[in-house]
């Protein structure tokens, strides 16, 4: 661990410090709006379930704190037939 992000390998993961910190397929996919959402819920939820037990089937921190930033843009935006992402409003 170094400051508050955890090393995994070479790389330094979480909580996220800014967008350009996401992963490429995040980066590189969304609209910076998107990509504002998927950062801020992430982090939130990487704080909400530090502990394990507040984690369902054994989860990783890390699995839960994507799949509801995922969840989060998902409820905003929408995929479109050609791959890009484009705002539900």
């Amino acid at each position: 661990m170094i400051g508050n992000k955890i090393k995994k390998g070479r790389e330094l993961i979480m909580p996220y410090d800014s967008v350009s910190d996401l992963p490429a397929s995040v980066r590189d996919n969304l609209p910076k709006h998107a990509r504002e959402v998927y950062l801020a819920a992430f982090n939130n939820a990487w704080e909400e379930y530090k502990n394990a037990e507040d984690r369902k089937g054994g989860a990783s921190r890390e699995e839960v704190a994507h799949k509801i930033a995922w969840s989060a843009v998902k409820n905003k935006y929408e995929k479109t037939t050609d791959g890009t992402w484009k705002s539900k409003e």
